[in-house]
Order: structure tokens, then C-alpha cells, then sequence
């Protein structure tokens, strides 16, 4: 799968910490992963995670209402047709015949109603909590503050994995089956901008990566090697990662090889 050439970040000797920003060197990080700041300074307040949504303009008062009933405990939420219509997904389930036509109701029970509020939130505002900043003296994008000076998870417990993930991994995926490629840019840059991560929820978050996108997928995947061949001082005494690697059944350690060797060689070349 890994065909192109992986370029990793420059060699480090710090461990992975709170001061060690998760895709500081990644590359996905740039212009080429370029997001509007209009869009993101726009909407600044974080809005009540409701269960039924409701849209702003004239097209959102006239368009139909669908139900949506999400993850195992059937969460209820609504939404706007005409917004949902923004998703390929949403488009193909709305015009076939899985799609109760009088009731208007869909039904995914593999989404986990905290990201699918996140989803929601992105078609009608453009962004999901906590929403990217752009700070205009360092030129640079931060991720907004609660006004309380309350922590934000990074992470979120997800039922099918019994494990803790990275939100923003999960949003990207999620962005990635609904067809919302501006989200998944988004969820990426989001995830850039998280540290403290244990070593353990990356690996787990790695994994589902890989799982959840198709082997063409060079952002998020690069993303997660350019951090692990980072942090390699922590991972290499990592417990976790070596009972990842023994138990193996993944791309993901196949794809850390080559980016491990392109890494040597580029040290080599350099001397």
C-alpha cells in the first residue's frame, strides 16, 4: 500500500509529552490541507449538543425534517434534509428504497452519538467543538478555549473498540464514510494540535485508522508514522507497542517499517 516514499520528521530525542505537539511536522498540515479561516472564525461559541437540530436560513425552515436514530442506545437526533443532502452518504440514503419515504427516518447503530453530534454540528456551522482558531500574530491555528478554563477530552470512549480514541480520528473516519472531505481536513488539523496522549490511545486510534480508511489514504496514516518514528524514544519501551507488533494482523507496522528505513537512509545521506 505504502508506494510513495514516506518523509519523516526530523530526528528528535523527546519523549512524547504535553509539550509535544501531535502533528507538528506532519506534512497533511499544510497548505495542501488548507482550510478556510472565514469558515472557522465565523462561529466562535460552542452550541448546546442537542438531540433535535435545528438549521438557520429560509431553505432550513422549508426543508423536510429526518429522523436519525444513532448507536446502540438509539439516540435520537433530527436534521434538516436539504443539510444532510450535503453528504454523499446522506444522498444515497435518502433517494433509495432503504429510506422509509413517509417517516424519514435513518438508522445507524455503528456510529457513536457523541461523534455523530460533532458530524451534525460541522453541516450546519462549519465546524465542530472545540472549533479551530486562527491566531493572527503567530499565524497559526489554535483550538478554541473554553471560557470557563474547563479541559476538553481528546479522547472518547468507543463501544465497538471498548477503548479509548482519539475524537478527532474518529471524526476524520466518520468524515471519510460520509463523504465530507473539508471535515476530514479539519478533524486532521484538530488532531495536529492534541498532546498528552498516552502511548497506549494513539496505538489503539493508529489502528483504527487503518481499519477505517481506504489504502489510498495518505494523510491520516502518515500522520500517526510521523508521530510514532517521532516519539520513537518513548515507543521502543513501550509494553503496549511491542504486544501490538507481536500480535501484528495490521498495515500499519509494514508501513512504520518502510517509514523507518526511508528514515535511516535519509540520516545516512545527510552524514
Amino acid at each position: 500500500m505504502f508506494s510513495r516514499r514516506f518523509e519523516p520528521a526530523p530526528p528528535s530525542t523527546k519523549s512524547f509529552s504535553k509539550t509535544q505537539k501531535l502533528g507538528r511536522s506532519n506534512s497533511s498540515f499544510s497548505k495542501e490541507a488548507g482550510i478556510s479561516k472565514r469558515r472557522h472564525e465565523s462561529t466562535r461559541r460552542r452550541p448546546s449538543t442537542a438531540t433535535n437540530t435545528g438549521g438557520t436560513g429560509p431553505q432550513a425552515e422549508i426543508s423536510a425534517i429526518v429522523t436519525l436514530v444513532i448507536g446502540q442506545e438509539q439516540r435520537i437526533f433530527a436534521a434538516h434534509e436539504n443539510v444532510l443532502l450535503t453528504s454523499p452518504f446522506f444522498q444515497s440514503v435518502l433517494h433509495n428504497q432503504m429510506l422509509d419515504s413517509q417517516t424519514k427516518k435513518i438508522s445507524l447503530p455503528d456510529e457513536e452519538p457523541e461523534i455523530f453530534s460533532s458530524i451534525l454540528e460541522y453541516l450546519y456551522k462549519g465546524d465542530y467543538y472545540p472549533r479551530l482558531v486562527h491566531n493572527k500574530k503567530r499565524n497559526s491555528w489554535e483550538l478554541e478555549q473554553p471560557s470557563d478554563n474547563s479541559r476538553t477530552e481528546a479522547t472518547i470512549y468507543h463501544h465497538p473498540v471498548d477503548g479509548d480514541l482519539l475524537k478527532d480520528t474518529v471524526i476524520y473516519c466518520a468524515a471519510e464514510k460520509y463523504g465530507l472531505e473539508e471535515l476530514k481536513r479539519v478533524a486532521l488539523r484538530k488532531q495536529g494540535l492534541q498532546s498528552g496522549i498516552q502511548a497506549s490511545t494513539i496505538l489503539a486510534s493508529a489502528r483504527y485508522a487503518y481499519a477505517n480508511t481506504p489504502d489510498t489514504d495518505s494523510k491520516l496514516r502518515a500522520h500517526y508514522l510521523a508521530l510514532i518514528i517521532r516519539s520513537r524514544s518513548t515507543f521502543k519501551r513501550s509494553g503496549t507497542m511491542q504486544l501490538e507488533m507481536f500480535n501484528g494482523g495490521s498495515q500499519l507496522f509494514f508501513d512504520l517499517f518502510v517509514a523507518l528505513c526511508n528514515h535511516v537512509d535519509d540520516i545516512s545521506s545527510a552524514a
